[in-house]
């Protein structure tokens, strides 16, 4: 089973990389546990500086923006 969370404050980008990695983790039939994540220090505890940032098993894997679903699939 993958860990990942997802490190936002709650913007738009956030919410739609939320449901993407949900949606392709279903797609792909890989148990995840997917987090959000909305506290500002534990987001820089992390050392992102822009959000969405993504963490896969311990490990920042993405910072800013929306990711391509080629992109999630990868860390799946």
């Amino acid at each position: 089973m993958k860990d990942i969370k997802v490190l936002g404050a709650g913007c738009a980008n956030c919410k739609a990389t939320m449901s993407l990695i949900a949606d392709a983790a279903k797609a792909k039939g890989v148990e995840i546990r997917l987090e959000k994540v909305e506290d500002l220090a534990a987001i820089a505890g992390y050392g992102i500086l822009s959000t969405p940032g993504v963490v896969v098993d311990g490990k920042v894997v993405h910072s800013g923006g929306l990711p391509s679903r080629e992109k999630v699939l990868g860390w799946l």
